[in-house]
């Protein structure tokens, strides 16, 4: 017996009425994807491309023009499909007043969770998304990417088999972006579903298995992330401490194959993100302690 899919989307069309009963605005047309339970799932795309209309139809926020989004085989039109999924919108709304943990409390309460099991499962949150040292700060006093977290943690209070995310490091510094895409790994390791919408390709690259393209409310091309971002004629290497005479013979072998072609050659490079918080954070990884010693490293595409 198969598995059933954690998010299965079927031929989903949304269409909303325009102003003053103008004509009809096609937000989502005939998208079919299915997210596999313990999977990463990243649906990206430009700025009003369909992505939030597609994320709140599979929640249940608005309701299918036609087509059918269910989770965990329950149509997501129903209440009862809504009871294992956490969610963290884009610009989520929290009371101010309120402690990191007076927060997670209100929403462990509106779960229905109460005394030990929600008092054990604060702390467990907090750890978490590392608020301990500020559960008892209110949120007036909160950073974005602290918002963010507690945002997080309040998704998470009802331990969900499925975490939907919308934009989750929208306005958040890199340091705060890392922070939450390595809880979102995190997620992964539990066993946790995560939908996530973005449109920052480099931060979907980093975290999901699977990503889903749409643009124009079409899904334009959907798999693998490793498959959709191979190039099936090229082969990279990349190699340490490569010799002059070394690169010179690899010249010469290229040269005398039949079909190969040298495309490019040129000194590895890594991402202004990873260079950043390299040096804001004092190269404390093994990559950043190689790339400071001065080792030479050639790349090659062929």
């Amino acid at each position: 017996m198969s598995e059933v899919a954690a998010v299965r989307v079927k031929n989903l069309v949304k269409d909303f009425r325009g102003p003053f009963r103008g004509k009809k605005v096609h937000a989502v047309r005939d998208v079919s994807l299915k997210i596999a339970p313990g999977e990463v799932y990243g649906l990206i795309g430009p700025n009003g491309s369909g992505k939030s209309t597609t994320m709140k139809a599979v929640l249940g926020l608005v309701a299918p023009t036609s087509g059918s989004c269910a989770i965990f085989g329950k149509n997501s039109t129903k209440v009862d499909s809504r009871g294992e999924v956490g969610f963290l919108p884009e610009n989520p709304y929290f009371y101010k007043h309120l402690t990191a943990a007076e927060t997670v409390r209100f929403y462990g309460r509106l779960c229905g969770m109460r005394g030990r099991v929600l008092r054990d499962r604060i702390e467990e949150m907090l750890e978490l998304v590392g608020l301990q040292e500020a559960r008892d700060r209110r949120l007036k006093g909160f950073s974005k990417g602290m918002l963010q977290r507690i945002g997080l943690a309040q998704a998470l209070v009802q331990d969900p088999r499925l975490v939907v995310l919308d934009e989750p490091t929208a306005g958040v510094d890199p340091k705060g972006s890392r922070e939450i895409r390595d809880l979102i790994l995190t997620l992964k390791e539990r066993g946790i579903t995560v939908f996530l919408c973005s449109h920052l390709l480099e931060q979907v690259q980093e975290i999901c298995d699977r990503v889903g393209i749409i643009h124009g409310g079409v899904l334009v091309n959907e798999g693998r992330l490793d498959d959709l971002i191979s190039l099936e004629d090229k082969t990279e290497l990349i190699l340490e401490n490569a010799s002059s005479v070394l690169m010179e013979q690899i010249r010469e072998l290229v040269e005398v194959t039949h079909g190969v072609n040298l495309v490019s050659e040129g000194q590895a490079r890594t991402t202004l993100e990873s260079l950043f918080l390299r040096e804001t954070q004092g190269a404390s990884s093994q990559e950043g302690r190689r790339q400071r010693s001065g080792k030479s490293r050639k790349r090659i595409i062929r």
